[in-house]
This record gives C-alpha cells, sequence and structure tokens, in this order.
C-alpha cells in the first residue's frame, strides 16, 4: 500500500454520525460504525449456533436408543425442526457474509464504511426482530414440520408454525439489505487502484452471495407468507384438500433454498481463498478463474432446484435437465478446489489452525460434493431420497464445510477483530477434536441412509442402532471441540499476547491497517499498487514471523 502520490495524503474526514460516547452499551446499539455492527452479528449467530448445537445433541441422544429415550415423539418432531430452522436461517446464512463481511469488505476495498451504514444497522435489528418472532414461536408451542415447511403438513398443523414463518421472513429482509449494501459498496467505494482484477477474492465471493441474496430471498419471503397465510385462514393455495398444489409449494422453495446453498458456501469459499494464501506464501493459482467461477456458480445456482423434486412425479425429461444441470455447479467448485491444490503446490506451508481448518474443508467439500453428484442422479436419488444418506450428504456438504470455513476465518482475523492471538497449541486440539467428531458423527449416516433408515424418525428398527450409537459418539466428541475452542478464545479476548498489526505476514489489503482498525479503518486515502494475493516478492518465511508488513 502507498498513499496518492501527488501532494500530501488525503486524510479521511472525521465522521459524527451521533453524539454518543464511544464506549457503552448505549454506542454499540446505535453505531454506525460496520465493524462493530460485524462484531454484533458475530456474536448473535454464535448464540444461534449454539442453541442449534443443543438442539442437535438432544436429537442424537434420543436416537441412542431404538423407541423413547428421553422425549416424545410430538418433542422430538419440534426440536427437529428448531435445530434446522436455528442453524440454517439464524446461523449458516448469515454468520460469515453478515458477519465477516460487514467487518472486512469495506477495509478490503480501503472504503471508511458500508455505502449505506443506516440500512447497515437496520439490518442487523431485522435479524434480531426475526429471530425473536421466531423464537416466541418455538417456546409456545414450537413447530412440526421440519425447516423445510413443506404442505400441505405445514398449513395444516396444530403447532404454532406462524410466527416462526414470520421470523423466517423478516430475516430475509435483513439478508436482502445485506447484500444491496455489499454490491454498491463494491461498485462505488473501491480506493484508487482497486480494479476488479484486484479485487480480493472474499469481495468477488461475497459479491456473488449479494446477487444471489437480492434476488432469490423475495421469493422465500413470498412463498412463507403465503403459507402463514393458509394456515391461518384455511384458503387453498397449497393444501390439495382445499384445490391446492403441494409440488408448486416445493418450486417455490426450492427456488429459493438451492440458491441459499451457496449462500452459504460461496463466502465460505471466500475465506478459504484467502486462508490458502496466506499459509502457502504464494500467490494464488488462476486468479480470474477462481473469482469468475464464484460467479458462475452463482448464475448456474438459480437452474437447479429441481433436482430436489425428483420423486414429486416431474416428467423424466425435466429431472434429466436439471441433473445435468446441477453437475455443472459440481464443475465449477472443481475449478476452485484443483486452484486451491495448485496454490499449495511447493509453497512455504505453516500448518496453523487457520490452515487445519482449510484442510478439513477440503475433505467435507471435495467428498460432499461427490455424494451429491450422487444424489443428482435420478436413478441413485430415488433409492436414497428422504434417507440419512441426504442428510450425510448435507451436513458434509454445508455443514461442515461452512463451520470449517466459519472457524478459519474466526481464527485467521481474530488478531484483525481483536488485536489479540490464542493459543495455538489448544487451536490444533479444538480443530482435530472437531474436524474428527464431525467425521465421527455423519459418516455412520451415509452408511444408515444406504441401508435404508428414513430420516426424521423418532422410532427405528433395532437393525440400526449400532450406527446411531457411533453416530451419537461422534457428537460428544463434536460438543467438546466446541467447547475447548470457546474456552480459550474467551481466555485470548482478555489475556492473549499482542497480536501486532499483521501477525500472519498476509498481503490481503485488510492487514495493511491496524489490529483492530481505527474507526476510519485507514488513516488516510489508500491507494494499493499490487493485487491483494501477490506473494512473489516476499521471501519464503513462515507466517508468523514477524509483524509481517511489506510495503
Amino acid at each position: 500500500m502507498s498513499p496518492l502520490p501527488a501532494g500530501d495524503p488525503p486524510v479521511y474526514a472525521a465522521r459524527n454520525y451521533l453524539n454518543t460516547p464511544a464506549t457503552g452499551l448505549r454506542s454499540w446499539l446505535t453505531t454506525l460504525d460496520h465493524k462493530r455492527i460485524g462484531v454484533m452479528f458475530l456474536v448473535a449467530t454464535l448464540v444461534a449456533f449454539a442453541l442449534g448445537g443443543v438442539f442437535a445433541l438432544l436429537i442424537r441422544i434420543e436416537l441412542l436408543t431404538p423407541g423413547p429415550t428421553i422425549m416424545d415423539a410430538m418433542t422430538y418432531n419440534r426440536i427437529f425442526t428448531l435445530h434446522g430452522v436455528v442453524m440454517i436461517f439464524l446461523f449458516m446464512i448469515p454468520a460469515i457474509p453478515s458477519g465477516f463481511g460487514n467487518f472486512l469488505l469495506p477495509i478490503m476495498l480501503g472504503a471508511r464504511d458500508v455505502a449505506f451504514p443506516r440500512l447497515n444497522l437496520l439490518s442487523f435489528y431485522l435479524y434480531l426482530a426475526g429471530a425473536a418472532i421466531a423464537l416466541w414461536g418455538m417456546i409456545h408451542g414450537g413447530a412440526d414440520t421440519g425447516w423445510t415447511f413443506y404442505t400441505p403438513y405445514s398449513t395444516t398443523t396444530t403447532t404454532k408454525v406462524v410466527p416462526i414463518l414470520l421470523g423466517a421472513f423478516v430475516v430475509g429482509f435483513s439478508s436482502i439489505l445485506t447484500g444491496l449494501n455489499f454490491i454498491v459498496t463494491t461498485h462505488t467505494l473501491r480506493a484508487p487502484g482497486i480494479t476488479w482484477s484486484k479485487l480480493p477474492l472474499f469481495v468477488w465471493s461475497i459479491y456473488a452471495t449479494s446477487v444471489i441474496q437480492i434476488l432469490a430471498t423475495p421469493v422465500l419471503g413470498m412463498t412463507l407468507l403465503l403459507v402463514a397465510i393458509e394456515h391461518a385462514f384455511g384458503w387453498g393455495i397449497f393444501d390439495p384438500a382445499r384445490g391446492g398444489d403441494p409440488v408448486l409449494f416445493q418450486h417455490f422453495f426450492w427456488f429459493y433454498s438451492h440458491p441459499a446453498v451457496y449462500i452459504m458456501i460461496l463466502p465460505a469459499m471466500a475465506v478459504m481463498s484467502e486462508v490458502v494464501c496466506a499459509f502457502s506464501r504464494k500467490n494464488i493459482f488462476g486468479y480470474k478463474a477462481v473469482a469468475y467461477s464464484s460467479l458462475g456458480i452463482a448464475f448456474v445456482g438459480f437452474f437447479t432446484w429441481g433436482h430436489h423434486l425428483f420423486t414429486s412425479g416431474q416428467s423424466p425429461y425435466d429431472a434429466g435437465v436439471f441433473g445435468v444441470l446441477t453437475m455443472f455447479v459440481g464443475i465449477f467448485t472443481a475449478i476452485k478446489i484443483f486452484n486451491w491444490v495448485a496454490t499449495l503446490y511447493r509453497g512455504s506451508i505453516s500448518f496453523k489452525t487457520p490452515f487445519l481448518y482449510f484442510l478439513g474443508f477440503l475433505f467435507f467439500l471435495f467428498f460432499g460434493g461427490m455424494t451429491g453428484v450422487a444424489l443428482a442422479t435420478v436413478s441413485l436419488d430415488v433409492h436414497w431420497q428422504d434417507t440419512y444418506f441426504v442428510v450425510a450428504h448435507f451436513h458434509f456438504i454445508m455443514v461442515g464445510s461452512t463451520i470449517m470455513a466459519f472457524l478459519a476465518a474466526l481464527h485467521y482475523w481474530w488478531p484483525k477483530l481483536t488485536g489479540r492471538l490464542y493459543s495455538e497449541r489448544w487451536g490444533l486440539v479444538g480443530a482435530v477434536l472437531i474436524i474428527s467428531g464431525f467425521v465421527f458423527t455423519f459418516l455412520p449416516q451415509f452408511l444408515l441412509g444406504n441401508e435404508g433408515m428414513p430420516r426424521r424418525y423418532f422410532a427405528y428398527p433395532a437393525r440400526y442402532q449400532a450406527l446411531n450409537v457411533a453416530s451419537s459418539a461422534g457428537a460428544s466428541v463434536l460438543a467438546i471441540g466446541f467447547s475447548v475452542v470457546l474456552v480459550y478464545l474467551l481466555v485470548a479476548l482478555r489475556h492473549g499476547p499482542v497480536a501486532g498489526s499483521n501477525p500472519w505476514g498476509s498481503r490481503g489489503y485488510e492487514w495493511e491497517t491496524s489490529s483492530p482498525p481505527p474507526l476510519e479503518n485507514f488513516e488516510v486515502v489508500p491507494a494499493f499498487e499490487r493485487g491483494p494475493h501477490e506473494y512473489h516478492d516476499l521471501p519464503a518465511a513462515a507466517p508468523g514471523a514477524g509483524e509481517g508488513r511489506h510495503a
């Protein structure tokens, strides 16, 4: 980074959005600083993640035995519905874009804030409002429909499904505002020298994610609102008993929910593109291929929703077309994987905690992706439909990959967020426990699905018990791993060594300012003369050897 060459470097004008103190609860709740809003999103989504994890443990404890263990059938139905709603709508979709995206994207662009700071704060409160409405519905009756809210069951159930639908509806507006803010910020607030060919790969993927959020989320909002109206007033929109069409709901729902898969996985890929460069100390291999493949995934993702309807009665021609289109997503994903692996080749690799999560991400993405290709094959999907094979595939490719990326981002940017370092030894212990626990939890579920065990069942034949016990044991290891991570990060927050501005020796633009960043992000308007992933002019020292600032 270098200042603008002519005359004195221009200084950012001081901001005084509100006459509030710099510290204290009120200053946080009324802040317009994108960094504080990003931190509040991270805290809120982590609370949701903990809640969803508790629900998951309750499910695994119940499935230890073929019959009732700790709850009845209706309670079980409500628990797995709440687990899905909380994990998907309140954690996986907003965690990386709204949390790390809010904190980092303006800094990576050399901007002092997002384009619309007040809309940014509004998006956070919309998230909180939607979460509160959904949680109120969970406490007062809950829903037993599953997180997909399939009709006609969701329109006829006696449980209180409407508050949860309205909560997800409100959270959708938060996603739309966040996506709009990121797109406008990327187009209008880039610092001098940051052309489209010099955008950090994190920004490319967040940009593609934002396009999906704006275009697809309104479809989900409309669909959930229609279900709530039909449930409340008995209209015949999706209920066949009243002249409705339940398959129409599936088309509406998956037109959003399959692109929503890429709202979760594209930000995860964004994190990995940053981590692989920093810890192999190499330029990204195939910058344009990695960047444009993000847009390719976003585009093709809108045309693959029909592979969720192979057993719904759609024509063989439609099923074949959707199956082929789904394969194209695998091509764009493979482009990213091959370029990440090529970046590692002959690199000066440092096995720090974020890099270990990168390796876990590669495993879950590749293994889960290959099972996704199998499920996109109609003849195989008919056998595996609604079995635990689908559950295991979804958790490998989506939950596993997203959590690996989230934890990699949390550890990689922890010094940037807090100015502190965590214990690297405990970081490696936590990563090993979480990766191994995840494998031991969901690998048995592939076997259960292949043997025909249906998903969502409260009771099951005794022949499936051994694999269910193995899966629940893996969930226990997973819970221990997350507890270890929580403890050492909380300790680091208070007692961790001071990190310095760039402890990893990274070339990312966000590391060219202090850690944590000042209010304006940069003291002067930055002008970047190099790309954000250029390591060719540096010695082959491992990251973390010093401050690592190479201007």
